[in-house]
């Protein structure tokens, strides 16, 4: 199965055309404004995927299998408070608790309502029909009730094409997600079809997520080294967005981090992006001495270790890719970044945006258990680049080449 960005951008165009009519659909049946919130295309591994259920609440699923124009299941997930609530929006005296079977029979519809939104939008894109099954009620806590049973959905380590888009009710509490698992065959021959380049591998793109794999551990490791402080990976996606949609998984917070440009194959940017509590708790864990920052800003000192800690990191993650593709990755001097979300990564889409709409994200979650350490990793390549880069690697090169990251003298900050 090959792709290529031209058939990546067309499915990323279903997935927002799907999201808006199934947001309009919602507003129309319930009366509650929506809007619809991040969507991408994920390219995740199946204990990525359950990870997203394991966050300890009840949730509610509408499933329906689809064939024709395109084969696959399509599946709306609430949590469960948010689907009880729909329901009281259409029947005054359901129960607030729990699901009675005219309470099922409500959400079902609201589900079906929503899928169909999701599946005319792709239809529309692909100018083809697609049939949708009878809609099933699923109740669980975990993943497996929802696409356990799924033929498409991937093992633990296998690596999915993935549609997911996130519909929001303005001023109500009401969030909730859906997922789209195409059938890997009917998914190659809508590529084929849509593909004008030719295009990449998909076992080169699963090939260079090992990689990124890798990469993530190796920050995680050096970070742990350079700080005292013990992390690990907690989540990490490559996803395929629109340039202009990346500031929108930004947290809306004030961010401190560091921004590197790299050359080479590929080139691109990369990106460390921490809370403001756990950048002062680095610059705690890495100068050991008190600092001149009041809480909000950074001293020089207190920069300097930000920069350094950033400076490793890249040189573990670059490093592991530039030993895999037998090349040489290049990192600019680490630029330091203390800003409101967004704007923290705003010049750097300003920079691809001139040349490209699209992009892979590799991104990346690096956390620390009972330490305040929280650290978003962005790795997003020029597209070109990323191409050229794919149809050369060598995936038995990547367990072979395995990235140690070089520790200087980081006591004189």
């Amino acid at each position: 199965m090959k792709l290529d960005v031209n058939a990546l951008g067309t499915f990323y165009r279903m997935a927002r055309e799907g999201a808006g009519l199934a947001a309009g659909r919602l507003t129309k049946m319930t009366g509650v404004d929506t809007q619809v919130g991040v969507t991408k295309l994920n390219f995740m591994r199946g204990k990525e995927i359950r990870y997203d259920f394991e966050d300890g609440t009840d949730k509610v699923g509408i499933r329906v299998e689809l064939s024709g124009g395109l084969d696959g299941h399509s599946v709306v997930v609430f949590d469960r408070q948010s689907a009880l609530r729909i329901v009281q929006m259409l029947i005054a005296d359901a129960d607030a608790e729990a699901f009675d079977e005219m309470s099922k029979s409500a959400a079902t519809e609201v589900g079906q309502v929503m899928n169909s939104g999701f599946v005319d939008g792709w239809a529309d894109v692909l100018e083809t029909v697609i049939d949708v099954s009878t809609p099933e009620f699923i109740e669980g806590a975990t993943a497996e009730p929802f696409f356990g049973d799924i033929e498409e959905a991937p093992g633990e380590q296998d690596l999915a094409l993935l549609f997911q888009s996130h519909i929001n009710a303005v001023g109500n509490e009401i969030g909730f997600s859906h997922y789209l698992f195409p059938n890997r065959d009917s998914m190659a021959g809508l590529l084929e079809r849509l593909r004008t380049s030719d295009g990449i591998e998909y076992d080169k793109l699963d090939g260079f997520d090992r990689m990124a794999e890798q990469g993530a551990e190796e920050v995680a490791k050096t970070a742990t080294t350079l700080t005292g402080i013990e992390t690990s990976v907690e989540i990490r996606r490559l996803n395929f967005v629109s340039l202009e949609t990346i500031p929108e998984s930004v947290s809306n917070e004030r961010l401190v981090g560091v921004a590197f440009e790299f050359d080479g194959t590929p080139s691109g940017y990369l990106l460390f992006l921490f809370d403001e509590k756990s950048a002062h708790e680095i610059v705690d864990a890495m100068v050991p001495m008190e600092t001149d920052g009041d809480g909000e800003t950074f001293d020089e000192m207190g920069k300097s270790a930000i920069k350094e800690l950033g400076n490793i990191m890249a040189s573990g993650f670059l490093d592991g890719w530039a030993n895999v593709l037998d090349t040489t990755i290049d990192h600019s001097t680490p630029e330091f970044i203390h800003d409101i979300g967004a704007a923290a990564v705003d010049p750097v889409i300003i920079q691809l945006g001139e040349n490209q709409e699209f992009a892979f994200v590799f991104d990346t979650h690096v956390v620390a258990d009972g330490r305040e350490f929280d650290c978003e990793v962005y790795a997003i390549p020029d597209e070109d680049d990323l191409e050229r880069a794919l149809n050369d690697l060598d995936v038995d090169r990547i367990d072979e080449t395995p990235t140690t990251a070089e520790f200087g003298d980081v006591e004189n900050i």
